[in-house]
């Protein structure tokens, strides 16, 4: 490696690509050594993005970057998210096209040189896809993850008109310029950057899709959970809004809506149980779903927050602060509502709106603030 070092080229890069990373440590050396010898000719360089990982992911990169000019690591404190990493990253760099790809060596880099040689001719956009003639998911997906990955592509199809074989890719190549052009737009939530960014972009990316076998992991563990789902389910709708809505306010209103169910099945059950008043059924039907709430929020909403230890306990707290004050605002507005127009449906949902945003903006600022 330092033999390849010294001989790399000192020159701007042509290439930034761009590899966020989260307990990645022992990947990191190996994915530097197959860039090296898949990209001779090409001026490139790497920029891990990585998110103050625990096993000194950073570290390894900064190390590697003291012998090799074309390794460079964005370490991020206080912030986490897939997306936002490669937002980072590919702003970071000033070479005039950025690739963006895993860690974890499942996506295949000999297939770059011939993603920079479609964007060499004239390509806006270069897809590494799974679903097109030579490509395969191999043995990298399970049977769940292969469906979860194939009705997702499907509903971008449906929903946002994308007409890509494989938008949930997360292995591309993009000319800098359009992710400039687009920046303000992109979502830092969610995994699916790839997806945000064709669906930002105002007018059709010429685009080539390159097949490649995604490969199975060898080191590390997979990021990707079952809350992944209700992050893209979040990107997409704030997407067909037109960006209007914001994702964390979508999941948001979605924890949300669990919640009343929660608060259903608590109040029925207290009653049976323990054959207490309604009131008192109430009351612990209310903390209940508010525990709930927080709970997922915590972990889904503002995953990118987490809080753990006291900081768990005080902003439960402050959550259940925020939804009694909430609560407050769609009781007052709903009955001032209902003043000048007696409907039940239209101040009813008018109070809950208020309310839900209410819960949103102030727990926001109090309970997950950054």
């Amino acid at each position: 490696m330092e033999s390849a070092a010294l001989a790399a080229p000192r020159t701007a890069p042509e290439l930034s690509i761009v590899v966020p990373t989260y307990k990645e440590s022992a990947n990191v050396p190996k994915l530097v050594a197959l860039l090296d010898a898949a990209l001779a000719g090409i001026a490139w360089e790497v920029v891990f993005v990585d998110d103050d990982s625990p096993d000194g992911t950073w570290r390894v990169a900064k190390e590697l970057a003291l012998t090799d000019p074309r390794v460079r690591c964005l370490r991020r404190v206080g912030r986490r998210g897939l997306a936002g990493a490669c937002i980072e990253g590919m702003l970071s760099s000033s070479a005039p096209t950025v690739a963006v790809m895993d860690a974890d060596l499942q996506h295949d880099e000999r297939i770059l040189p011939q993603m920079f040689a479609a964007i060499r001719d004239g390509a806006e956009l270069v897809v590494g896809s799974r679903y097109v003639a030579g490509g395969s998911s191999g043995e990298g997906f399970s049977s769940i993850r292969q469906w979860g990955s194939e009705t997702a592509t499907s509903m971008a199809k449906r929903f946002l008109r994308i007409d890509l074989s494989d938008p949930m890719s997360g292995f591309f190549m993009i000319r800098r310029d359009k992710v400039e052009a687009i920046a303000d737009s992109l979502s830092r939530e969610g995994f699916k950057i790839l997806l945000d960014i064709v669906a930002s972009t105002p007018h059709h990316l010429k685009t080539v899709e390159v097949p490649f076998t995604f490969r199975e992991r060898q080191e590390g563990e997979s990021k990707l959970d079952t809350l992944v789902t209700a992050e893209y389910l979040g990107l997409l709708f704030s997407k067909i809004s037109g960006g209007v809505l914001p994702v964390r306010f979508l999941m948001f209103l979605a924890v949300g809506a669990s919640g009343i169910v929660v608060h259903l099945a608590t109040l029925k059950a207290v009653v049976w149980t323990f054959h207490t008043t309604f009131s008192w059924a109430q009351f612990a039907a209310t903390m209940v779903a508010m525990t709930w709430n927080f709970v997922l929020n915590n972990q889904l909403t503002y995953r990118d927050r987490r809080l753990s230890g006291l900081s768990f306990l005080y902003g439960l707290v402050t959550f259940y602060a925020v939804c009694s004050l909430g609560t407050l605002a769609n009781v007052g507005a709903a009955s001032w509502l209902y003043g000048f127009k007696p409907s039940t449906l239209f101040a009813g949902l008018a109070g809950a709106i208020l309310g839900s945003v209410f819960n949103y903006a102030a727990s926001s600022v109090l309970t997950w603030r950054k």
